[in-house]
């Protein structure tokens, strides 16, 4: 049984409002009990009785917002002194935006010197493409991990935004601010956590880019066997539509396999790692695949070692009820549940939605004593010097 509160309990994340890998680093946070609170920008109805519509952000659960003009002197005094009691501050944007914002972070670690600065961005902060603009295909590319990526004789083919922008990226940059919040209880003291896209998605890479010098995959990209290239480890459709996903990889596995399968030739599995070979195989078990259904594939390999699932679609889990976790499981300090509510769906978050409850609760500040609203945003109220 859990003996203790979520483990990030207590940590106070400013996050300010970006693109995906940034939410997805917070995400991260909340979810194992840190506190988070978004800074977006004005909108004419944020923090009024009548809150505007959610952002397009959709990673956004257990989080709040205020909204600030960070070019409004008295919005920036205010961001500058929340940030002397926060913990984790993530910036999402391209080298130099924050020091053009006057939010220098050697100037922000001398104000709060426990502070953890964690700088997210695409590219490299050096090099050619440090000041270019680019998404999580553009990473991956000068990566090295795309030109791994894809069939034989097509073009490389860069798997969604997953990779670069929420593994490499969000993920990664997570772990640079667990790592730094560590380093904090042994220092006493904060620090800058860089990440970025390509080094991250370079470090997911470690394997693949060894295993280049291996005779696992030292044939062209979708020649080998895992990238497409081996019979075994592949996806198959089957008859009326659906795929299984084979990863019959051990020898006793793929004895399993083409059990099921029905397939009767010894030479196929003592010859199975011979390239040459693969080709036929390869047509071999698509026929074979295609003459049930998925599900009676399904059937087939139930409980059975062979490394055959079927390839199950977002709407169908959804249907079946199946139950979104938290990424780990923890013990003695778990992390929160993902509510039902949100499993398939994000709620979203308006700009100004739930600060207010925030700087009271962090900082004791109350709205018409300590900030206002002004132009849709929050500033900042100094107190007269007597």
């Amino acid at each position: 049984m859990p003996t203790a509160q979520p483990p990030l309990t207590g940590v106070r994340v400013i996050e300010l409002a970006g693109l995906a890998p940034g939410p997805f680093a917070s995400l991260i946070l909340a979810d194992y009990g840190a506190s988070i609170l978004r800074i977006d920008r004005p909108h004419p109805q944020a923090h009024t009785s009548s809150p505007p519509p959610p952002t397009t952000d959709l990673l956004t659960r257990r989080k709040s917002s205020i909204a600030l003009n960070l070019k409004s002197p008295s919005a920036l005094a205010l961001l500058e002194t929340l940030l002397t009691k926060a913990d984790v501050l993530i910036d999402p944007f391209r080298p130099g935006v924050l020091e053009s914002l006057s939010l220098a972070p050697n100037a922000l670690l001398v104000a709060n010197p426990r502070l953890i600065i964690a700088r997210l961005t695409g590219f490299r902060r050096d090099g050619p493409y440090a000041q270019m603009a680019g998404h999580d295909v553009n990473y991956l590319a000068v990566s090295g991990i795309l030109s791994q990526l894809g069939r034989r004789d097509a073009p490389p083919y860069a798997p969604a935004n997953v990779l670069a922008d929420f593994a490499g990226g969000g993920l990664i940059c997570a772990f640079g601010i667990l790592a730094a919040l560590i380093s904090r209880g042994q220092r006493g003291r904060g620090q800058i956590v860089e990440a970025n896209m390509v080094d991250g998605s370079a470090y997911l890479g470690t394997f693949m880019r060894y295993a280049l010098k291996t005779p696992s995959w030292d044939q062209p990209r979708g020649s080998n066997l895992l990238d497409g290239g081996c019979p075994f480890y592949e996806v198959y459709e089957c008859k009326g539509g659906g795929y299984m996903a084979v990863g019959a990889l051990e020898p006793q596995f793929f004895q399993e396999l083409v059990k099921g399968l029905s397939v009767d030739d010894q030479k196929l599995a003592e010859n199975r790692n011979e390239r040459a070979t693969w080709p036929a195989m390869r047509e071999v078990f698509r026929k074979r695949f295609l003459l049930k259904t998925r599900q009676e594939w399904e059937k087939v390999f139930e409980g059975k070692d062979a490394c055959c699932t079927p390839v199950l679609g977002q709407p169908e889990l959804e249907q079946q009820g199946y139950e979104q976790r938290a990424a780990v499981g923890l013990t003695g300090s778990p992390g929160l549940e993902i509510p039902e509510s949100e499993a398939w769906k994000s709620e979203g978050l308006a700009p100004g939605e739930g600060g207010e409850e925030v700087l009271e609760t962090w900082m004791g500040w109350k709205m018409g004593r300590d900030y206002g609203v002004d132009g849709g945003g929050l500033v900042k109220i100094e107190k007269a010097q007597l």
